[in-house]
């Protein structure tokens, strides 16, 4: 059992994995749920997933196979890996976040998408409502573009003086554009100017740095789904070097040397879309399944961070933060 759920954990590219399920499919059919993972790195909810599944009452080695396809940071091959998954019979998919779910949702309006972590999906078309989704998609979603704002707070906190913020933001995915604006709304009362930096392309980068160098900004807000897996990395490195304050999403941003990081807690999320998977398997409509947002949020800080950068972070914001990295 620990090796199986260990090459689960590890797995790249396709991986069958038997786990149970409280009601089996047809006699001899197990249910086949399809895994589109977008990024290894920014997706680590496999293991609260099978644990979940475990608590449910689900046997070891019976009734559930786990197949799996890698995105490795690669966007454009999302499209492809979906196909490949869909072709290959499975009854279910999940998908981490908004490109893979896009992707699948494209390629299949039968087979049921349980989606984790897929921002503004009212918003960008994904499902017709929260309460009832109608369409072969549910799962559990995030409001960025209402959790954006915030991020503008948590960085005035952490720095009085604040008073010009860049916001380096992809342009190719629709909430990040709904994010933007919606700090847009927010910084006028914060007494906040904001300099807008869109990136379309990971070639552009060069173009994104120099303008933020230019603007001399108090202050970054990334808001970035990958075009690439090595872009988290290289905004990262950027803003590291300049010693230039940013606010990242949940992800790599302060275990790169970033110095906060605000969003939801993923981990929940991951032990959630076990139950949609549990209903879908025992006949459930996705159509009708209403779309949950996460209560749980998760605020990061690197001390060291900030001591590289000469600010200090006052203690008030410090007792809010979930993780603190000294």
């Amino acid at each position: 059992m620990k090796h199986l759920l260990s090459r689960l954990v590890a797995v790249i590219g396709i991986l069958a994995v038997v786990m149970p399920i409280a009601v089996a499919g047809p006699p001899g059919h197990p249910i086949r749920v399809g895994i589109l993972i977008g990024d290894p790195e920014h997706n680590t909810g496999d293991k609260a997933l099978i644990e979940a599944l475990r608590q449910l009452g689900y046997t070891a080695e019976r009734d559930i196979v786990f197949k799996y396809k890698n995105g490795e940071g690669r966007p454009g091959l999302f499209a492809q890996l979906a196909k490949e998954l869909i072709d290959s019979g499975v009854d279910v998919i999940v998908t981490p976040f908004n490109g893979p779910t896009a992707a699948v949702a494209k390629a299949t309006q039968t087979i049921p998408i349980v989606m984790v972590g897929a921002t503004d999906v009212v918003e960008t078309g994904l499902v017709a409502s929260l309460a009832r989704p109608g369409k072969n998609i549910t799962g559990l979603t995030i409001n960025a573009a209402e959790i954006a704002a915030k991020r503008v707070q948590l960085l005035q906190e952490a720095i009085p003086r604040l008073s010009r913020v860049a916001v380096l933001w992809n342009a190719s995915i629709p909430s990040m554009a709904l994010g933007f604006q919606n700090i847009e709304k927010a910084s006028p009362k914060l007494g906040v100017a904001l300099q807008s930096v869109r990136v379309s392309g990971s070639d552009e980068f060069d173009r994104a740095f120099a303008a933020i160098e230019d603007g001399h900004p108090d202050g970054l807000i990334v808001l970035f789904g990958p075009l690439r897996g090595d872009d988290l990395p290289r905004i990262v490195d950027f803003v590291v070097r300049q010693k230039i304050p940013t606010i990242f999403e949940i992800g790599r941003g302060v275990s790169g040397g970033g110095l906060m990081e605000f969003g939801p807690n993923l981990e929940p999320m991951f032990r959630r879309a076990a139950t949609y998977i549990d209903k879908i398997a025992n006949g459930a409509d996705p159509a009708t399944l209403p779309v949950e947002e996460p209560t749980t949020f998760e605020f990061v800080v690197n001390l060291k961070a900030a001591q590289s950068i000469g600010i200090t972070i006052p203690q008030s914001l410090l007792l809010r933060a979930d993780r603190v990295i000294e």
